[in-house]
């Protein structure tokens, strides 16, 4: 298999069933085989980027799923963010995310900016 920039749909298809033989014969990464399937999945990751994109997250049901995990609850934004009325409404949609607020989520909950800002 000789690799080079996937240009269409069919060398996608191509370079992918390689790529699946090649896991399946257990390639050792730190040899010349294992080299050349590195290289195979950073030109698959990159046309994938580029034809088959993943749309980021709601950020609001990233925030509640986020707070979720942390057990953190409304209250707990009272005073840094506002009210426990106004931090539901933001989290109900019916009032908008602020850029104060993404800050504030974005440390206190380690989510990225990229997700809050979209």
């Amino acid at each position: 298999m000789e690799l080079s920039v996937i240009k269409s749909e069919e060398e996608y298809q191509n370079l992918l069933n390689w790529v699946d033989e090649q896991f399946d014969k257990k390639i050792h990464p730190n040899t010349p085989e294992g080299k050349k399937l590195e290289v195979a999945l950073v030109l698959i990751k990159n046309y994938e980027d580029q034809f088959y994109p993943i749309p980021l997250p709601d950020p609001i049901e990233t925030i509640k799923l986020r707070m979720k995990e942390l057990g953190i609850k409304n209250q707990d934004f009272v005073g840094k963010i506002g009210s426990k009325g106004y931090i539901s409404s933001v989290l109900n949609k019916r009032k908008p995310l602020t850029l104060e607020m993404a800050k504030i989520f974005h440390k206190e909950l380690r989510i990225p900016a990229e997700v809050l800002l979209s």
